[in-house]
C-alpha cells in the first residue's frame, strides 16, 4: 500500500511537470466613445470642426494596463500616431498624429477588435473624418468690383473661347468635342451681348459669332421646328440624349429660344450682319410648332417627340421647375400660339410652387424673362424667387450635416459631384456646392452671393478657379473639386450676374411685342 502511494504521489508529479502553463485570460473591454478636438465622431462631424493638430480621445469601458498598450492596433491613414494614457483616467486612450494632417484631406482611423490594449477588445471601431479647409487667402485680395468682373469674364471666356469652331454653340462640356447643346447655346447667346458691353468683345466680333450661330442652327436638324437636346456642331445632326430622347426637346428650345430672342432686340444695327441675324432669328421663332407638343391637343405641353418613338417618354411639362418660359414662350408665339387653358391646367395644374428645390429653378427661365415685377394669378415671380433662393441660402447656413456649409458656402442646384451628375437641394442634399447655385442668384441675394463669390475665389480658389473661372462643383467632405465645366452652369453666371447689374438681358428680352401679347394673353403683368 505504501508502495502504491509512492507511485501515485511520482506520476501526479511526473503529469505535473509535463503540462503548459495556461494563457492568462484578458477582461473583455469595448470602445465607449471616441471624440476628435472634443465633439463625437460620428459621421456628421463638419469638416470645419476637426483641426490638422487634432487630438483624438478614446474611452474604453475598462482600464487599460499601461505597461501592455501597444498602438499596434491602431490604423491611422495620416501617419504614425502618438499615444498617452490621460492623467487619472486608465480607460482613456489620448492619440495625436506625430505630424501634422493636411488641410481639407479626409482620413481614416480604425481600431482593430483583439488584445492590443491589455484588454480583449471585442469589437472594433472605425471613423472617418476630413480636416477643415485652410481658411487663408490663396489669391491677393482686389477690390469687389474687380473680382466680380474676374468671375464673369472666365464663364464669358467659356462660351466664347471654348464654342465650337464650326457652329459657334456651346459644347456641353469642357471635352465634349463636337458635341453641343441647344438649350446651353440660348445662354451662351445671351452672354454674347455681355462681352459686348462689358468690353471683353468688339460689337463687330460678337455680331460675327452671332451671324455663324444662326445660319448653323436654320440648317440644323430641328423635329416640328424644336431642335433636339445634343448636335453635333461639325454636321448640325441630332445627337441622342438617351435611347428615346433623339428628337425633339422642346424645354432646351425654349432656352434656345429665350437667348435668340433677347439677342434680337440687342442687334438693332441698319447694316446687313445686324438685319440677317434678326431675320433669322424670326424665321426660326416662327417655325417651332408648340402646338404639336399638346400631344394630340391635350390641355398639357409634352417635352419630347421622337421620329423613331413618337411620344415614348410621354414626359409632361409641369411646375415648379425650370420650364415656365416654355409656356410664356409657346403662349406668345406668332404662328402655333397655345392658348390661356393650357397654361392653366398643363403648367399650374398642380399648383406646386415649392421652395425646397434646386436653384436652377429661378435661374434658366429667368435669364431673359425679367421677375423683378412679374405677376399672375399665381405667383409674384419676384416674391417666388426671392424666397426660393432665401429657403436654399438658409437650408446651407442651418444644416447640421458635416458638409462644411456656411453663409459663404451654399448654393445647391443641378451639377457634376462626386459620384457622377446629381441635382442638389435641401430635399435631395449630396454634399455638393455648385458656385452656378449662388453666383446666378445676385439679383436675388446680392450680399450673400458676394460673400459666397469671395469664399470661393479667395479660400477655395487654389482648387476651384480654373481657365474659365470656377470649376463646376466641390464637396468639402469628400474633399473633392470637380474638374468640368458645363454649358447650363457657366450661362446663367455671366447673364444673371449681368442682369444683376444692368438688367440688360431682362430688359432685350422683355421688348419683344410677341412676348409681350402672350403674357398678356396669360394674364400677366409686368410694369
Amino acid at each position: 500500500m505504501k508502495r502504491f502511494i509512492i507511485f501515485a504521489a511520482a506520476l501526479c508529479a511526473l503529469v505535473s511537470c509535463g503540462e503548459k502553463p495556461q494563457k492568462e485570460t484578458l477582461p473583455k473591454a469595448i470602445v465607449l466613445s471616441v471624440t476628435i478636438d472634443g465633439k463625437p465622431a460620428i459621421e456628421s462631424l463638419s469638416v470645419g470642426d476637426v483641426s490638422q493638430t487634432p487630438e483624438i480621445v478614446v474611452e474604453f469601458s475598462r482600464a487599460i494596463t499601461l505597461d501592455k498598450v501597444s498602438l499596434a492596433g491602431i490604423a491611422f491613414s495620416g501617419g504614425a500616431l502618438t499615444g498617452n494614457i490621460a492623467p487619472g483616467r486608465p480607460d482613456v486612450l489620448v492619440l495625436t498624429p506625430a505630424q501634422q494632417l493636411s488641410p481639407s484631406t479626409k482620413y481614416r482611423l480604425g481600431i482593430a477588435a483583439g488584445e492590443a490594449f491589455g484588454v480583449l477588445l471585442v469589437e472594433g471601431f472605425t471613423f472617418s473624418f476630413t480636416t477643415g479647409y485652410d481658411s487663408s487667402d490663396k489669391f491677393p485680395r482686389i477690390p469687389d468690383e474687380e473680382l466680380f468682373e474676374k468671375v464673369q469674364k472666365g464663364a464669358f471666356d467659356y462660351f466664347w473661347d471654348h464654342a465650337h469652331p464650326v457652329s459657334g454653340l456651346a459644347r456641353e462640356r469642357l471635352g465634349s468635342g463636337d458635341t453641343v447643346t441647344s438649350g446651353g447655346s440660348g445662354f451662351g447667346i445671351m452672354a454674347i451681348p455681355v462681352g459686348i458691353e462689358r468690353g471683353w468683345i468688339t460689337r463687330e466680333e460678337g455680331a460675327e459669332r452671332m451671324l455663324k450661330i444662326v445660319r448653323f442652327l436654320k440648317d440644323a436638324d430641328r423635329f416640328h421646328g424644336a431642335w433636339p437636346h445634343w448636335l453635333n456642331g461639325s454636321t448640325g445632326k441630332a445627337i441622342a440624349f438617351s435611347t428615346y430622347d433623339n428628337g425633339a426637346d422642346l424645354v432646351e428650345t425654349a432656352f434656345l429660344i429665350e437667348g435668340l430672342l433677347a439677342v434680337k432686340h440687342y442687334f438693332t444695327g441698319a447694316d446687313a450682319v445686324e438685319t440677317e441675324i434678326r431675320s433669322i432669328i424670326q424665321s426660326l421663332w416662327e417655325e417651332v410648332e408648340w402646338t404639336w407638343f399638346q400631344q394630340d391637343g391635350q390641355k398639357v405641353l409634352f417635352w419630347h417627340w421622337s421620329p423613331d418613338y413618337n411620344w415614348q417618354m410621354n414626359m409632361r411639362i409641369t411646375s415648379w421647375n425650370e420650364a415656365q418660359i416654355v409656356y410664356i414662350l409657346a403662349a406668345s408665339s406668332p404662328t402655333y400660339p397655345i392658348t390661356k387653358e393650357v397654361y392653366d391646367k398643363g403648367w399650374n395644374g398642380a399648383n406646386s410652387y415649392g421652395y425646397r428645390n434646386p436653384l436652377f429653378f429661378v435661374h434658366y427661365s429667368f435669364l431673359g424673362l425679367d421677375p423683378r415685377k412679374l405677376k399672375d394669378a399665381y405667383a409674384s415671380y419676384w416674391e417666388q424667387n426671392c424666397r426660393h433662393a432665401r429657403t436654399n441660402y438658409e437650408y446651407c447656413v442651418n444644416s447640421t450635416a458635416g458638409y462644411g456649409y456656411s453663409a459663404q458656402c451654399w448654393g445647391l442646384t443641378a451639377s457634376d459631384y462626386y459620384k457622377g451628375y446629381t441635382a442638389s437641394s435641401p430635399s435631395h442634399d449630396t454634399g455638393t456646392v455648385a458656385p452656378t447655385a449662388a453666383l446666378a442668384s445676385f439679383p436675388y441675394m446680392p450680399q450673400e452671393a458676394m460673400a459666397a463669390m469671395k469664399y470661393f475665389y479667395y479660400v477655395l480658389g487654389d482648387k476651384l478657379w480654373g481657365k474659365y473661372g470656377f470649376y463646376d462643383a466641390f464637396a468639402l467632405k469628400e474633399n473633392w473639386f470637380a474638374s468640368s465645366y458645363i454649358a447650363i452652369d457657366e450661362g446663367p453666371i455671366v447673364v444673371m450676374m449681368e442682369n444683376y447689374r444692368t438688367g440688360l438681358l431682362w430688359d432685350c428680352f422683355m421688348q419683344d411685342a410677341d412676348v409681350q401679347a402672350g403674357l398678356t394673353k396669360l394674364g400677366f403683368t409686368w410694369n
